[in-house]
């Protein structure tokens, strides 16, 4: 068995940096990385549900799949 008197001492390093969370710029916590809380983690899912999110297309990709304007 291990001795966990050893242990105590230790600095646990994270697995991630902390960052500010993308929806209210508080820092992040690990349970909602990258996120503050459930609901900015919930908020931002809304988002990508709506539509809210979306990659623009350029120009010479759309002539590129046959589409004219």
């Amino acid at each position: 068995m291990t001795d966990t008197s050893k242990m105590t001492g230790a600095k646990v390093e994270p697995l991630r940096k902390a960052r500010p969370c993308p929806e209210c710029g508080k820092p992040s916590v690990r349970d909602h990385y990258p996120f503050c809380s459930d609901r900015c983690r919930t908020l931002d899912l809304s988002r990508w549900l709506n539509g809210s999110y979306a990659i623009p297309v350029a120009d010479d990709e759309a002539k590129a799949d046959g589409e004219e304007r």
